[in-house]
């Protein structure tokens, strides 16, 4: 692996957390929205990641071939999760149906809370690894003078 195929790579792996991050922090703020534009309450978000090659040149073609290739992260879509809205007994509220239940999102803070900060270690370890990367073509040119 060169090193603008483990810069590419880490970068992907950041890429897709940041945007994991963000659908984490939409399920966060939207925890209590009870109505939105498509009617009912907020459905929690979830991110899908798959793999992208980084190969471009014919040589990246060949390494394929060979069985060498180089993957990356790619967000694959946001999904919504298909768990069913908790119902919160509060007659008083005015999306509450005619029983004085409200149907609000089923979503768990302490759950979301533990992505967030897997999402963030995944975020670290790929920035860790670029740094490393870096070192390493420091010292390869630091043995070649």
């Amino acid at each position: 692996m060169n090193f603008i195929d483990a810069l590419k790579i880490s970068s992907s792996g950041m890429t897709a957390q940041r945007v994991r991050m963000t659908v984490i922090s939409s399920n966060l703020a939207n925890m209590h929205t009870t109505r939105t534009p498509e009617g009912g309450p907020y459905k929690r978000k979830d991110v899908v990641f798959t793999t992208e090659s980084v190969e471009s040149s014919f040589s990246d073609v060949m390494r394929e071939t060979i069985g060498a290739k180089q993957n990356g992260v790619k967000v694959a879509g946001v999904i919504n999760d298909a768990k069913k809205p908790l119902l919160k007994y509060n007659p008083g509220h005015p999306d509450a149906d005619e029983k004085g239940y409200v149907a609000i999102p089923n979503i768990n803070m302490m759950e979301e809370m533990v992505n967030l900060l897997s999402a963030t270690r995944g975020y670290e370890a790929n920035t860790a690894a670029i740094k490393s990367a870096k070192d390493m073509a420091l010292k390869a040119l630091e043995i070649g003078k």
